[in-house]
């Protein structure tokens, strides 16, 4: 019994290729866009992930002033700042956003606000 030679065959990852840290793999940032439901016909739009360096304050201004409705910027501890839109939203700000981030894509905080960098 001795004579016999085991042999273990090595595992096959098929996700090693996935998985390695140069891949670029899950590194896009989402922005979430959800609907809270309050009471009967009351709702509350969140947007959260927007990128650090905008100015929170002056796109809850321009998104104010575009839908009629009223909102606040909350500061979580573990999703960051994040803006409360009141009513269904959930529309009108994905289209907002993609149409500021297509026409002026170096949106940026500057020391005046929520402008852009012309270039």
């Amino acid at each position: 019994m001795s004579d016999l030679e085991v042999q273990v065959p090595t595992a096959f990852d098929p996700f090693a290729d996935a998985n390695a840290e140069d891949s670029g793999a899950g590194t896009k940032e989402y922005v979430h866009i959800r609907v809270q439901q309050r009471n009967g016909r009351k709702s509350l739009t969140t947007v959260q992930g927007l990128k650090k360096e905008y100015s929170y304050n002056k796109i809850l201004k321009d998104l104010k002033k575009e839908f009629c409705c009223n909102g606040t910027v909350v500061q979580d501890s573990e999703l960051g700042q994040v803006i409360q839109l009141q009513g269904d939203q959930r529309k009108n700000v994905s289209t907002f956003l993609v149409q500021v981030e297509a026409l002026y894509p170096d949106y940026k905080n500057v020391e005046s606000g929520w402008s852009c960098e012309e270039g």
